[in-house]
């Protein structure tokens, strides 16, 4: 089957009262038309076409890199009127499919099940019933059932209100036909515009027959004309994939407070608290617990890891079994925690491979460091990385410890089983087993007179 898809996202989107394309709002992390685009790619032989206005080349620069034709539609004139710009980049042979680039969760399987009625005598179209048609097109039946028509609700007469199953816009047409039907519309309407719902009628009428595939889920084709509607999609595609994560054995304190913003994936007896945010891509494996407020991006995390809560991770971070992370921990880009390691509460890591059964438990930042094995980074100290110009490394080896608020400015290497007494500043390596004090004398002075307050005049 070879498919033409047609996407039309030329709208400004008035009523999201925003500078930013309509089809760029993010929905899971996600611009509107990267869904529809990502399903409409998935059709096997399809080419696509974008139909852009308000917004195009800041649309263009966002999806340039993917294999797509750009339409321009400079006045907007309708529906149809979008299509027929798109009629030079159809393939004669092909099965035409509209989609929209604001309804993003449009599903594969049901665009397939269309596209399956379209044949060189026949258009089809997607229809759904609703408790509360308000504000679509109704579509028209004969006594046979066929459909004849659809009428749009400013042109509609009252007992055509009454009825309850509406056209979604998702439509089917062999390519033939479609280029012979478009110059046929016109804009004799309430709106002055060119609908394509008008092919409908110009289709019975060249002897074509009209075939009707209604829809099981509604939201399925809803689209989003304001912030509020983007917020409702949000939350039903959220409940979806959490529902998803909890067959497959996963427990999820509250599923109107998750987010998943990439792709998620989770062993069984996996805990997620409230408010976890999941961005890029996520693996979790089996028996993690991720505590509530947490965001974690790009990471791949072993079995019975727990993150502890307000943690977040910016991957890629890898974090192997039987880790402990947090609260209030920050692991960033380059991030290795080895097994049965601990990262504690208020410690930042970068680009540091932290060894097994290590521990760096409190205020601490670990900056493009390698720490041996059942090492111990006391509170408060700092790899001093970077000299203003290059990031350098610091090498802890197995069984170091390195007392509380100790600075170690890189190159440096602190040798297995050395230790570093705490308040020092350790410019030097450190050989395996030694003690390392640089810190100034203390000196305590007798008879000593705390300053008082001065009286004022």
């Amino acid at each position: 089957m070879t498919v033409d898809v047609v996407i039309l996202a030329a709208g400004k989107g008035t009523r999201m009262k925003s500078a930013l394309p309509k089809v760029l709002h993010t929905l899971a992390g996600k611009p509107l038309l990267g869904h529809v685009l990502d399903t409409a790619q998935s059709l096997p032989d399809s080419a696509i076409s974008v139909v852009i206005g308000h917004g195009g080349e800041q649309i263009r620069e966002t999806y340039g890199q993917r294999p797509l034709h750009w339409v321009r539609q400079e006045q907007q004139l309708g529906t149809g009127h979008a299509v027929q710009q798109a009629l030079p980049q159809l393939r004669p042979e092909a099965r035409v499919l509209v989609l929209y680039g604001d309804v993003p969760l449009i599903k594969a399987a049901t665009l397939q099940a269309l596209l399956a009625l379209v044949d060189h005598r026949a258009m089809a179209l997607l229809t759904v019933n609703l408790a509360n048609p308000q504000g679509y097109g109704r579509i028209l039946r004969d006594r046979a059932g066929d459909v004849v028509a659809i009428v749009e609700e400013k042109d509609a007469r009252p007992e055509q209100l009454a009825i309850t199953e509406i056209n979604t816009g998702v439509m089917a047409f062999p390519a033939g036909k479609l280029a012979a039907w478009l110059p046929r519309l016109d804009s004799n309407n309430a709106q002055g515009e060119y609908y394509l719902t008008d092919l409908v009628a110009v289709a019975r009428a060249d002897g074509c027959e009209v075939r009707a595939l209604q829809g099981q889920d509604a939201v399925e084709t809803e689209g989003v004309n304001s912030r509020g509607q983007l917020h409702q999609l949000e939350r039903h595609y959220q409940r979806g994939l959490a529902a998803e994560l909890m067959a497959q054995g996963v427990t999820i304190a509250d599923a109107d407070r998750f987010d998943c913003r990439g792709r998620l994936t989770c062993g069984e007896d996996t805990f997620i608290d409230i408010n976890g945010v999941f961005t890029g891509e996520v693996v979790l494996g089996a028996g993690v617990s991720i505590g509530p407020n947490c965001v974690i991006g790009d990471a791949v995390i072993g079995d019975h890891v727990t993150i502890n809560a307000h943690t977040v991770i910016e991957g890629p971070v890898t974090i192997e079994s039987r880790v402990s992370v947090g609260p209030y921990a920050r692991l960033r880009p380059g991030t290795v925690l080895r097994s049965g390691s601990r990262i504690g509460n208020f410690v930042e890591t970068k680009k540091s491979d932290i060894g097994p059964g290590s521990k760096v438990n409190h205020l601490s930042y670990i900056g493009d460091t390698s720490i041996g094995a059942d090492a111990n980074v006391g509170a408060g100290t700092i790899t001093c990385n970077y000299d203003g110009v290059n990031k350098l490394k610091t090498r802890i080896g197995d069984g170091a410890f390195i007392g509380s608020n100790s600075s170690l400015v890189a190159p440096v290497t602190v040798g297995a089983m050395a230790t570093v007494a705490a308040g020092s500043t350790i410019t030097r390596d450190v050989p395996d087993q030694q003690l390392a004090v640089a810190r100034g004398r203390q000196k305590n002075i007798e008879a000593w007179q705390r300053p008082g307050k001065q009286q004022k005049d």
